[in-house]
């Protein structure tokens, strides 16, 4: 009898499994908006209260998001003073979220500036990815700042979405946000497929034959005449114009996660 910790056999060993699609998300925002507070809500359903602002690392989860399964990379970035440098994570990321502070109108102001470098990047590329503006710390409701309108306006001129959390205590929030971005560059690149132009048959008659063609009688036969053929030809059906999508904010109830895969945390005091 063969032990439970043998090697199995070649006919049970299954095919590896192909790989992951990824989504490569990138948090921007000025200091003490939340990012890495967010970032670590996410990965591991905790809150944290300290941390180093100059650190910036990327953070790998596998993600269960519609039943469908996502390889999610999340760059927490660490500029100090505004974009700066920003080919880093322009050219990586597929996804953007732009984060500012209820509590602060320094940071919803510093978003201004990521938006419109996110803007002119998306012009001069040629290509467009998902942006989210995140208004964090909305348990500090009574210290607000900004306004959910002007959050909303913000949005609204740049053409991304607009949601506001709290890291400290909304995990669901938090995880729909995240979710939301994979939802998003999933519909951009559905938008991005090429389009296969559509063909229908047509039969026109050949030209008239001048004379029948018969096969001469022989033995008695029968004389036998071709009877005249209709061709099909193909003609291509002119691709109809992409009909306007509208978003829908879709439920937070979301199938039981996987373990998140984490790299390690540096500079992170979880509690």
């Amino acid at each position: 009898m063969s032990s439970m910790f043998s090697k199995p056999r070649a006919s049970s060993e299954r095919p590896p499994q192909s790989p992951l699609p990824e989504c490569n998300v990138a948090i921007l925002g000025c200091r003490g908006a939340g990012k890495s507070a967010l970032t670590v809500k996410f990965l591991t359903k905790r809150f944290i209260s300290e941390y180093d602002p100059n650190l910036e690392d990327t953070y790998t989860s596998e993600e269960l998001v519609d039943q469908q399964p996502v390889l999610l990379k999340v760059m927490d970035t660490a500029d100090q003073d505004g974009p700066g440098n920003c080919e880093r994570y322009l050219c990586w990321a597929s996804a953007f979220l732009v984060v500012y502070s209820i509590d602060d109108r320094r940071s919803f102001e510093g978003c201004q500036r990521y938006l419109e470098v996110l803007a002119l990047h998306a012009q001069g590329c040629q290509r467009r990815c998902p942006v989210l503006l995140l208004g964090n710390k909305l348990d500090m409701e009574q210290y607000r700042q900004v306004p959910s309108a002007e959050g909303m306006s913000l949005a609204s001129r740049f053409g991304c979405l607009f949601h506001e959390v709290s890291a400290c205590q909304d995990f669901p929030g938090v995880q729909h946000v995240f979710h939301e971005a994979v939802r998003e560059v999933r519909r951009q690149a559905e938008w991005s497929l090429p389009v296969r132009p559509l063909f229908i048959t047509e039969e026109r008659p050949c030209p008239p034959v001048a004379t029948p063609l018969a096969m001469p009688t022989h033995h008695g036969l029968a004389t036998c005449t071709f009877n005249t053929l209709s061709t099909v030809s193909y003609k291509e059906i002119p691709s109809v114009a992409q009909a306007k999508l509208v978003t829908v904010k879709s439920s937070r109830a979301q199938s039981k996660r996987k373990a998140p895969t984490l790299t390690l945390l540096k500079g992170f005091k979880i509690f």
